[in-house]
């Protein structure tokens, strides 16, 4: 690939994984319930459903779901229905107090974190589309696939961690505000509001 190519896809890479979405959202509430250090593993977890997805995309099982209405749906629905989910359960969490705001108190389970994330990320099939449509874009038929791929992949996860990671402790650093009796409600159903609306928004968006 040459200078040019790259310089280009990283773009496309950067804008895709600075911009606010289910993931970051996920991340950042994490982060002020349970600390950034945390978050680390949902981070992870976020940038293996990215991995899935990339070698989903690479296969060509994402020109599948470019041309089966069925299975895109299917997947579509199943994905709106996991964030929908998880936006009831931030809805409807009980209200976080000072002491369980301090470092290390609050019992969130790091593995619970990284399935979560892990489920955020492979919950949107246009996701899959993208890559679909990104990777073949930067990819040349004349030279070995599989290191392509692995640098296109390693570059999006790259990029993805870091944002993550940025994001969280951005937002960490707010935990004296949330602390406040109260505020942590305050973030539990404005989360879970929105992702109950991205849930939605999936659902009823166009399949294409």
């Amino acid at each position: 690939m040459t200078l040019q190519s790259w310089l280009l896809y990283l773009t496309f890479v950067f804008v895709a994984t600075a911009t606010p979405g289910p993931a970051i959202l996920f991340i950042t509430t994490n982060s002020l319930l349970n600390g950034w250090q945390k978050t680390i593993f949902a981070a992870i977890g976020n940038i293996m459903g990215l991995l899935c997805l990339g070698i989903v995309a690479i296969t060509g099982l994402g020109a599948i779901l470019q041309t089966s209405v069925v299975i895109y749906g299917l997947i579509r629905y199943l994905g709106a229905a996991y964030l929908v989910f998880l936006g009831i359960k931030l809805f409807f969490q009980k209200d976080q107090v000072l002491d369980q705001l301090k470092p290390n108190t609050h019992n969130a389970s790091p593995y619970k974190l990284f399935f979560q994330a892990f489920g955020i990320a492979l919950s949107n099939p246009k996701a899959i589309i993208f890559l679909t449509a990104l990777f073949p874009q930067f990819i040349n038929v004349n030279e070995a696939l599989i290191p392509q791929f692995s640098a296109l992949i390693f570059a999006l996860m790259l990029s993805s961690f870091i944002f993550l990671l940025l994001y969280s402790i951005l937002a960490h650093q707010a935990r004296n505000w949330l602390a406040q009796s109260g505020r942590a409600k305050i973030v539990n159903k404005t989360s879970g509001s929105i992702f109950i609306g991205f849930g939605l928004l999936l659902a009823t968006s166009s399949n294409k």
